[in-house]
C-alpha cells in the first residue's frame, strides 16, 4: 500500500532501525554517571549530538535534544522571549507557520505580549519586505519556517535572516520539513526540527540556539541538555534519529531530483485528469517531495477515505478532514480553495508505478464523490430571464454551499448575480476561490441574518 504522507511522519528509515536496536544494548545506562556504563551511554550521545551538528550547521554545544518537535518550538519561543524581555514583547511569526508557533504565539498574547502575523501570497510564501516591515524596537523574536509543512513552498530565509540581523532581531527557523533534504540557510539564531520528519524515531527534535543569542530557559531548571530540555535522555531514539538524519541526508542529492519529477508529473497530470482542481503552492520553489491541490465540489474526508480504500496513504488540509470544521490557516491565508484538499508527500524510495497508479486512481475517486454530493455536470445550463437568485446553504458544511453555487450561476443572465447564505467559515475562501477557477465575479461578502452573504456576478 503506497504510504503519501511523508510530510505528517516519514517511514523509519533502515540505519535508524539499525542504529536504535544497537543502541538498546548500548544506550540504556544514565550518561550523566561516571561508571563504565554510563561513559559508553555519553560516548554514543555526544558522537549523536556532533553528527545532528555537522546537519544542522552548527556547533554541538549549541545543540539540544528534545522530546519532540513541538517541545523544541515551545522551549525556543519562550526561552528566547525571555532572554530578550528587556527589549520588548513583541512576536513576529508569518501566518503559515507550523501550529506549534502559532500556539506559542496565542500563548505569549494571552500573557500580554503582542505579535504580528506577516501574510503570504497565492503560493504561501511571506515578502522578505513585508517580514522586514513587521520588525519592531520592540521586537524580541521573529519566527519563520524553512518551508510550509502543508503546501511545501520554500520560504527565503536567508532574505529574512539578514533582514533581522540589520533589526537585531533572533530569527527562529523552523526546519522540520527540510532538514533532511537539505541544509538550511545561513543566518538564522535558533532552530527547531523533529526526527520523525526525515525517518528517525518519534519523540526526538532538536533545539539550537546559537552562542550570543540571549536565552531564559523557562520552567523548573534541568541539569540535562544544557536545561533546555529536562529529563532523561531516550539515547536510542536519539542514536537513531542522528544516524537516520546523516542517511538521509547523503541520499537527498539523488533522491530529491528523482522525487521532484514523480511531483511534477503529479501536478501537471492532476489538472488534466480531474476537472475544476487547482494546484496550490509555489511550482518552483517548494519542497521536492510534497504537492497539494484541492478539487471543487468534494468533500474532503470522503474523497480521503475513497483513495486509502484505493491503497493509497494521503492527507489534507480541508476543513471537512477537521473536527473543527474550519479549513487549515495556511490555505486560508494563501487564499486558495479548501474544499477537497489532497496533500500527497512522497517517502523516500517511491516508485514511478507507484504514482501512475495513484493517477488512475484519483479521477474516478473524485467523480465519485462528486456524484455522491450531487455536484453539477461541466457543462453549463443555459441562462435564464432571472436577474439575482438566493442560495440558501446555512447549515450545510462544505463543499455543498460551492456546489449549490455552481448549479443555479446558469440560471441567471450575464451580469446578474447570485447570493449564497452561508454560515460555514470555508465559504468565505472557496466561493471567491470559484469564481476564480470559473472567470465570475466575486462581488464581496455582505452580513446576514445568520452566516454571512456572498454575492457572485455571473461573467460568462
Amino acid at each position: 500500500m503506497p504510504y503519501f504522507d511523508a510530510a505528517s511522519a516519514a517511514p523509519l528509515h533502515p540505519v535508524a532501525r539499525q542504529a536504535l536496536l544497537a543502541a538498546l544494548d548500548e544506550g540504556w545506562a544514565d550518561p550523566a554517571r561516571l561508571h563504565r556504563e554510563g561513559r559508553r551511554a555519553r560516548l554514543l550521545l555526544d558522537a549523536a549530538r556532533e553528527a545532528a551538528a555537522e546537519a544542522v550547521g552548527c556547533r554541538p554545544d549549541e545543540l539540544s535534544f528534545t522530546s519532540s518537535g513541538t517541545r523544541a518550538v515551545h522551549s525556543g519561543i519562550s526561552g528566547a522571549l525571555a532572554g530578550r524581555r528587556r527589549v520588548g514583547r513583541h512576536l513576529a511569526v508569518s501566518a503559515v507557520e507550523h501550529s506549534s508557533v502559532l500556539h506559542s504565539a496565542a500563548d505569549h498574547e494571552s500573557r500580554g505580549g503582542t505579535v504580528t502575523e506577516v501574510p503570504v501570497d497565492r503560493s504561501g510564501a511571506v515578502e522578505p519586505a513585508a517580514y522586514g516591515a513587521a520588525l519592531r524596537e520592540d521586537t524580541a523574536l521573529a519566527c519563520l519556517q524553512s518551508a510550509n509543512h502543508e503546501v511545501g513552498t520554500v520560504q527565503p530565509v536567508a532574505e529574512v535572516a539578514a533582514l533581522c540581523r540589520e533589526a537585531g532581531v533572533p530569527l527562529l527557523v523552523d526546519a522540520a520539513q527540510s532538514l533532511g533534504l537539505e541544509p538550511v540557510p545561513g543566518g538564522w539564531s535558533l532552530l527547531a526540527a523533529s526526527a520523525h520528519k526525515w525517518g528517525g524515531p518519534a519523540g526526538v527534535g532538536l533545539l539550537a540556539v546559537r552562542k550570543g543569542v540571549r536565552f531564559a530557559v523557562q520552567g523548573p531548571a534541568d541539569e540535562r541538555e544544557s536545561g533546555r530540555a529536562a529529563g532523561f535522555e531516550d539515547i536510542p531514539a536519539i542514536v537513531a534519529a542522528a544516524a537516520s538524519l546523516r542517511a538521509v541526508r547523503a541520499e537527498a542529492a539523488a533522491e530529491s531530483v528523482r522525487l521532484s519529477a514523480l511531483v511534477d508529473r503529479i501536478r501537471s497530470r492532476v489538472p488534466v485528469l480531474v476537472p475544476d482542481v487547482e494546484v496550490v503552492g509555489d511550482p518552483v520553489r517548494r519542497l521536492p517531495h510534497l504537492v497539494t491541490f484541492s478539487c471543487l465540489y468534494v468533500d474532503g474526508e470522503t474523497l480521503l477515505h475513497e483513495l486509502d480504500r484505493a491503497g493509497f496513504s494521503v492527507s489534507s488540509g480541508s476543513s471537512c478532514t477537521s473536527s473543527t470544521l474550519t479549513p487549515s490557516h495556511v490555505l486560508k491565508a494563501m487564499g486558495v480553495l479548501s474544499e477537497g484538499n489532497v496533500r500527497v508527500s512522497l517517502p523516500m524510495g517511491t516508485t514511478e508505478e507507484d504514482v501512475d497508479r495513484f493517477l488512475d486512481v484519483l479521477p474516478g475517486a473524485v467523480a465519485g464523490v462528486r456524484e455522491k454530493l450531487g455536484a453539477p455536470a461541466p457543462a453549463a445550463p443555459a441562462a435564464a430571464p432571472a436577474a439575482s437568485l438566493v442560495v440558501d446553504a446555512l447549515g450545510r458544511r462544505c463543499p455543498i454551499p460551492v456546489i449549490e453555487l455552481a448549479k443555479v450561476i446558469g440560471e441567471v443572465p450575464v451580469g446578474g448575480t447570485v447570493t449564497v447564505l452561508s454560515d460555514d467559515e470555508a465559504a468565505r475562501l472557496d466561493i471567491p476561490a470559484w469564481c476564480a477557477m470559473r472567470e465570475q465575479e466575486y462581488v464581496g461578502e455582505e452580513p446576514a441574518d445568520r452566516g454571512s452573504a456572498y454575492v457572485v456576478r455571473r461573467l460568462s
